[in-house]
């Protein structure tokens, strides 16, 4: 999300650095650029003219222009707003109160709604504890309560069995009985969703919010009909008073122009999004962080969060371990791997390293990505003495893992170069750590002795 965004800004920020100082002419040039690549991105109007005239009062004044470093100060300014527009900071999900507390999900047809309650009461399982209770009250769409089961299951929670001839209002309190027996914490009501928003729909939304009182209204909005999505918003606000939007199918949007407008048009929070079609696939809506990963900045904080939830502690210890003692191997290599693809999608992660997107500028993510499958296949093609020790692959070893793996000798050979020279850094980083370990490196996290500056940079990755 945000890919197209991004580019054009860091051309305008390119130019604004290159200026020895500001004026009032080459402000307006800049603001101009930024005004189009905001449109482009497929902001709301409205947003977009009170984004620029915001900026241009904050930029134009004396503390800016007359700073030694007028471009990095217009950037700050630029992400001020762009937080602004996004509403500050996170807004969580409102489950005080006692249980169990209904969470009605709305949206229109195609939206993501089902899969989006999947994800939201696997989160709230597996990281709060909460035991959930899910009720589909579309009766209209076929196989959508089959659908919401299929989703229950693959969250670990329980599923009401609702009756495709139900009315939606009866199934929604015949659920919220079943919840209080059952003893839920929560319970998720999937309502159905219609092609557009219509008088009929909205009814009977506004029927249930009646009978079950829920705490929670969330819009489950598809990121990537832009504009529409903030149209859309506004109607179901008027007619139910929502709480909240989630964002869905960010992964598939490269403008990111609806993140920008929902929070400002109407006022509603946007307190998820949605970047995958696995059940893993949700992320809470950080306005300062989304801002940094916009401009460029990354988002350290988001990936060491993820790295925390994803990764095993246990085999990071130990590999460790295996840099302080150098004896790092291709199997060590094809666990670290499988430790990365936890993570999330490559290009997720890459947004969150500071500088790296720019680096990245003109190479294809998907290519990366490409590569990244076809490391792991050469080294999955490999037997465990192999991969312990790759100083026996000769001509013929070489040429069945080849053909093993769909590859060529020449993949091969530059793997194992790259893997070398891998070797040789970590040797040098485990000495650069000593005794303080990874405990000592985490709690500094300042560069490792012997290590300077812009190393890490400079350092060729496998498939780089």
């Amino acid at each position: 999300m945000f890919d197209t965004l991004s580019e054009r800004l860091d051309q305008v920020f390119k130019t604004l650095k290159g200026q020895g100082s500001l004026s009032e002419k080459n402000m307006e040039d800049a603001l101009r650029e930024v005004r189009r690549a905001l449109l482009e991105a497929d902001v709301h109007l409205s947003v977009v003219k009170e984004f620029i005239s915001k900026v241009r009062e904050e930029a134009t004044g004396q503390k800016v222009m007359k700073s030694l470093t007028p471009g990095q100060q217009v950037i700050k300014v630029v992400h001020d707003e762009l937080v602004a527009i996004m509403g500050e900071r996170n807004e969580q999900l409102n489950l005080a109160a006692q249980p169990p507390v209904v969470v009605m999900m709305v949206g229109l047809q195609g939206s993501g709604k089902t899969t989006t309650t999947g994800k939201l009461a696997k989160r709230l399982l597996e990281r709060h504890q909460k035991k959930c209770l899910l009720a589909s009250l579309d009766v209209y769409r076929p196989a959508a309560m089959e659908q919401l089961a299929t989703v229950g299951k693959g969250a670990g929670v329980d599923v009401f069995p609702g009756r495709k001839e139900g009315d939606p209002r009866v199934i929604a309190t015949e659920a919220l009985d079943a919840a209080r027996r059952g003893g839920h914490d929560v319970l998720f009501l999937d309502t159905a969703g219609r092609l557009h928003v219509d008088e009929e729909l909205m009814q009977e939304l506004a029927d249930v919010k009646n009978l079950v009182s829920p705490l929670e209204i969330l819009l489950v909005a598809d990121s990537m009909t832009g504009q529409d999505a903030v149209g859309i918003a506004k109607s179901f606000d008027e007619r139910l008073a929502i709480t909240g939007v989630i964002l869905s199918k960010t992964d598939g949007d490269a403008r990111g122009g609806a993140a920008l407008s929902i929070r400002h048009v109407t006022g509603k929070p946007i307190k998820f999004i949605g970047t995958g079609e696995t059940l893993a696939g949700l992320e809470p809506f950080h306005p300062d962080r989304v801002a940094s990963r916009i401009l460029g900045m990354g988002d350290v904080v988001s990936l060491v969060e993820t790295a925390m939830e994803k990764v095993d502690l246990g085999e990071t210890l130990k590999m460790q371990e295996k840099i302080l003692s150098s004896s790092f191997t291709l199997e060590d290599f094809l666990v670290q791997m499988q430790q990365i693809k936890k993570m999330g999608p490559l290009s997720d992660l890459m947004g969150m390293i500071p500088g790296l997107k720019q680096a990245m500028k003109g190479k294809s993510l998907e290519g990366e990505a490409d590569q990244f499958k076809r490391i792991e296949a050469i080294v999955l093609s490999m037997t465990k003495q192999e991969r312990r020790k790759h100083q026996i692959l000769n001509a013929s070893r070489k040429r069945r893992i080849a053909n093993g793996s769909g590859t060529s000798v020449q993949e091969i050979n530059k793997l194992l170069k790259q893997f070398v020279e891998m070797q040789k850094m970590m040797k040098m980083f485990g000495k650069s750590m000593g005794k303080g370990g990874l405990k000592g490196l985490l709690g500094g996290m300042g560069m490792p002795k012997g290590l300077k500056p812009g190393a890490l940079g400079g350092m060729k990755f496998p498939g780089g």
